[in-house]
């Protein structure tokens, strides 16, 4: 055989993807502007309502929510090819309700108070629409690894936001930050800033922010 003749038989060898490629950085960086599950994507509002009163509430429910999207997705695309279509969103459903609960026991056994704070809102993770959204829009799709960086983008993102409307929120209806007195004592506090309704105004101001800034949503939306 000759070695032009073996040359053309030789299969030529699989390069493999990098871990942080270009793509793959892109699913870390996307949810954090052009496509974020809050301001963009307008899921999981509920919960940006609820707990972020505070700033240290929202940093724990975002790690809490970083940790199910992310390993969520990875479980799922690991058993993707074992998992009967019919049954794929019980399946999901049963790998979030694990997940949640593992979160929330952590969080009971090194955290009692924030627990008993937050325990309602730990255990609403099951029915996020991002993480739901995300096993079946990507990690039923894709392979294991893409799919975590995928989970922990949208996990961010979410998080981001919950910490930016908290920070807002505790500002100016406590004049506080992390619990700290940041203004002066004669400061009254805003009362409207505490309730969820100011959330929605936030969140509001947010999107129309990102918007005037990025046109490219204002075209897509």
């Amino acid at each position: 055989m000759s070695e032009e003749t073996q040359a053309l038989e030789t299969p030529a060898p699989v390069q493999k993807e990098a871990l942080f490629s270009k793509k793959n950085r892109r699913l870390l960086t996307d949810p954090l502007d052009d496509n974020n599950p809050i301001t963009v994507q307008v899921l999981g509002v509920c919960s940006a309502l609820a707990v972020t009163v505070a700033v240290y509430n929202a940093f724990v429910m975002s790690i809490a929510v970083v940790a199910v999207t992310a390993f969520a997705n990875l479980i799922i695309s690991l058993l993707r090819h074992g998992i009967p279509p019919r049954i794929r969103m019980i399946v999901q459903l049963v790998v979030i309700a694990a997940l949640v609960i593992l979160v929330d026991q952590i969080l009971k056994a090194f955290n009692f108070a924030m627990w008993k704070e937050l325990s309602v809102y730990i255990g609403l993770i099951i029915t996020n629409c991002i993480i739901m959204g995300r096993l079946e829009a990507y990690a039923m799709a894709n392979k294991p690894w893409p799919s975590f960086l995928d989970g922990l983008g949208n996990g961010v993102g979410y998080g981001a936001i919950l910490i930016i409307v908290a920070v807002f929120r505790e500002f100016f209806g406590k004049g506080e930050l992390l619990g700290n007195q940041v203004l002066p004592d004669a400061y009254v506090g805003n009362g409207l800033a505490l309730l969820p309704a100011s959330a929605m105004f936030i969140i509001g101001l947010l999107i129309w922010a990102q918007r005037a800034r990025n046109k490219k949503l204002v075209d897509i939306s």
